[in-house]
């Protein structure tokens, strides 16, 4: 992909994430009217929370212009891996967030008394937040999975961290229309350990494809099923696979009759490496070496 040429993934991470901007500045907007004529501090810190996942999307969006980048004389093997900085950087916005909202909890706890009963402005501020950001959570995840992107998939995760919030805020709403005012901490901490999962989640993901960790088993079961159907590959000695950002790299060596020629064993190895990035899209280039079969190997 080069940045003249966008792929079909690129362009749809981007238009997603434009949409996300979009929706993050009205429910941000929104909420803050209804926290403050609702008198709901709640609504108002839930506002905010919208308004940082602007910041979180425009991460994503710079990271993902970086790793489209063509390779260059001083990345040949591109820019992919800018994603993962991305990713991890959404990562440590997510935990901050989380923190926040926890911290927020525990002091409201101890303050419990002078919290002022919010009206229903609020408390149906909560209720839309939560059915838009839980259905920009999925809608982002769709795409993130599509792309492969890591850095889309931490952004649908902090929708979901805000829809989260609404929740807490909701309970807290409520509780405190009902004659339970300290629901709304205790609901703030409890998802202030959520978000806090989601982020570990991501920037342990984000870590090992910075780390060349391999793929996952049944994506290779699955190479080494493709590779083996070809016709002239008689073994698979070796695939190995890493990460490279949303990328794989892929190494193969396989044994075929050592009476080929040069250009016999070629068009095998060249077949091998077609198939591989055909029916693999996230795999960005595969290595491929012919082994000349052993004489005791064809003996067995």
């Amino acid at each position: 992909m080069t940045e003249h040429q966008p792929s079909s993934e690129y362009t749809l991470a981007m238009r997603v994430s434009r949409q996300s901007i979009a929706v993050n500045l009205l429910l941000s907007v929104g909420k803050l009217i209804a926290g403050i004529f609702g008198h709901s501090a709640a609504m108002v810190s839930d506002a905010v929370h919208s308004a940082s996942d602007v910041f979180s999307t425009l991460i994503v969006m710079v990271g993902l212009k970086l790793s489209g980048r063509a390779a260059d004389e001083n990345h040949e093997y591109g820019h992919e891996r800018l994603e993962c900085v991305a990713a991890i950087l959404l990562a440590v916005v997510l935990a901050a967030t989380g923190a926040g909202i926890g911290i927020s909890g525990i002091e409201s706890i101890r303050s419990a008394q002078t919290l002022a009963v919010p009206g229903l402005m609020a408390l149906w501020a909560a209720v839309i937040s939560i059915v838009v950001k839980e259905a920009m959570y999925w809608y982002t995840r769709w795409a993130a999975n599509k792309c492969g992107s890591a850095a889309l998939m931490a952004d649908a995760w902090h929708h979901r961290s805000d829809a989260l919030s609404s929740i807490g805020s909701l309970v807290g709403i409520a509780g405190a229309r009902l004659g339970f005012p300290v629901l709304d901490p205790i609901a703030s901490i409890v998802i202030c350990v959520f978000i806090l999962k989601a982020a570990l989640d991501i920037f342990r993901q984000a870590i090992e494809q910075l780390t060349d960790q391999a793929a996952s088993p049944k994506l290779e079961r699955e190479m080494k099923k493709l590779i083996l159907q070809q016709n002239g590959v008689r073994a698979l000695d070796l695939l190995k696979t890493r990460q490279f950002g949303s990328k794989i790299y892929v190494d193969v060596e396989f044994s075929a009759d050592g009476d080929l020629t040069l250009v016999q064993a070629h068009d095998i190895a060249q077949r091998v490496h077609d198939q591989i990035e055909s029916a693999f899209p996230m795999v960005k280039h595969c290595m491929v070496h012919v082994n000349p079969l052993e004489e005791k190997e064809e003996q067995a």
